[in-house]
């Protein structure tokens, strides 16, 4: 089997659809021999910025001087994005291999009356397998539905993070937010501490009352302010912008105070990201792991994070985004305001039919010069057409093609001087798009 060929055996998984319960995944596991209780887990959940917070938690760690397994989904572009070691993808005839290995356990089970385990299932115990055998010095995992039923939900961590909680994916974790955080903190585990960067509201009560039943210290980061002096937590500062090479800010954490530390990541949201990342690292340091504030530095510095307000430099500039749901789109509005402030914008979208279509499109349509709408490659697009009705109330011109190739090059006929185009919605649009202006000469 080549890599080719394993991509093909996973994906043709996918038939078993999303089906959340860890009794799958924990009977393939044990018959690997439980290679996930042998790791140094950083368990990262929430709603958004769960990849984001990962790359730096793990840049980070790699500045320290450790071997930092990672766990993502989903890709941009490959299956060997989800599995890297200090940025490095994995192999690709090394990830068919260890489906090799896997896939007599899959046939066994499913021969002894267990369910088939599903694409993401198979996906995270090839994980798990892959950094053991690699004797990683941490594993930073990164949620992929919800939490408590989650199939990443086996370890028992040495920190958990839950980023934030907001409306996504309704139809599986809940109506409301409480009901959303219920879920989420699902991933907390009993006297393990728990970091998160939800802001005040029900949320954040549903987490403080998990960590508190199940005994778990809680480090909340917040914006740095006036009232911020007297509570316990990391706090950052600063405006949320600089340039477009990255932005600076400042940090209070639980050990120190990093002053000035620069980001290449763009947008305020991601200085909320980043004190949650730098308060899982100082609770790391505080078990006696060797992780000091030149690592933090030089960690952020360099960490990266594709398609999340990534910014193609040209005339007209073009950023990327895969802002899906309402949170996200709202914290790319306030970007796009912050670095392009006052320019016309062409946006490129293209939304799953699961997604809050008509809330995305309110925030980012409006005041938009032309909405391209586009279909994004997968069976849950559904009516995308629909979209485009629901840009024409917000922008006088609104285009429909089907190909995102097409799309993304009309977008650039049409962008006016001083115009920027915005490509966003399903992340997997995005990484096509990316992929389109990365082969166009001159677009990067």
């Amino acid at each position: 089997m080549d890599c080719n060929q394993a991509v093909g055996y996973l994906q043709n998984l996918t038939r078993f659809g999303i089906n959340l319960g860890l009794d799958r995944i924990t009977e393939l596991l044990r018959r690997l021999g439980d290679p996930h209780l042998a790791l140094n887990v950083v368990h990262i959940g929430g709603t958004n910025g769960k990849g984001s917070t990962l790359a730096m938690v793990s840049s980070i760690l790699k500045a320290a001087g450790y071997r930092a397994g990672a766990f993502s989904s989903p890709h941009l572009s490959s299956y060997t994005e989800r599995y890297t070691i200090n940025g490095e993808e994995i192999a690709p005839e090394r990830l068919a291999g260890l489906l090799e290995v896997i896939r007599p356990h899959l046939e066994d089970m499913i021969g002894d009356g267990f369910e088939s385990p599903t694409e993401f299932e198979v996906c995270t115990a090839l994980a798990f397998q892959y950094f053991y055998e690699e004797s990683v010095d941490f594993l930073v995992l990164e949620v992929g539905l919800g939490g408590k039923i989650d199939s990443t939900n086996v370890v028992v961590p040495l920190v958990s993070v839950i980023t934030n909680v907001s409306l996504d994916h309704l139809d599986r974790l809940g109506s409301t937010a409480k009901e959303i955080a219920e879920v989420k903190a699902g991933i907390i585990k009993s006297g393990v501490p728990t970091v998160t960067a939800q802001e005040e509201g029900e949320a954040l009560e549903v987490i403080r009352a998990e960590c508190l039943r199940k005994g778990s210290p809680l480090v909340v980061a917040r914006e740095e302010s006036g009232e911020s002096l007297s509570k316990s937590g990391v706090f950052w500062s600063g405006n949320g912008k600089d340039t477009l090479e990255g932005q600076r800010f400042s940090i209070r954490g639980l050990r120190h105070n990093y002053n000035s530390l620069n980001l290449p990541l763009l947008g305020r949201h991601q200085l909320a990201n980043a004190a949650a990342a730098v308060a899982v690292v100082e609770l790391l340091a505080q078990e006696g792991y060797a992780i000091n504030k030149e690592a933090v530095f030089n960690g952020l510095a360099a960490a990266k994070w594709p398609a999340r307000f990534e910014v193609f430099r040209g005339d007209p500039p073009v950023v990327l985004d895969g802002a899906h749901n309402h949170a996200g789109a709202v914290s790319l509005r306030r970007a796009l305001d912050d670095y392009f402030t006052g320019r016309k914008i062409i946006l490129v979208i293209g939304i799953l039919q699961d997604k809050q279509r008509s809330l995305v499109i309110g925030e980012l349509a409006s005041g938009a010069s032309a909405v391209v709408v586009t279909r994004p490659d997968s069976p849950r697009a559904g009516d995308w057409l629909h979209v485009a009705e629901e840009a024409g109330r917000y922008a006088g011109r609104v285009y429909t093609i089907e190909s995102v190739q097409e799309a993304v090059l009309k977008s650039l006929d049409l962008a006016g001087p001083g115009e920027i185009i915005c490509i966003t919605g399903s992340l997997y649009m995005v990484a096509e798009a990316r992929e389109v202006l990365i082969n166009l000469k001159g677009r990067v």
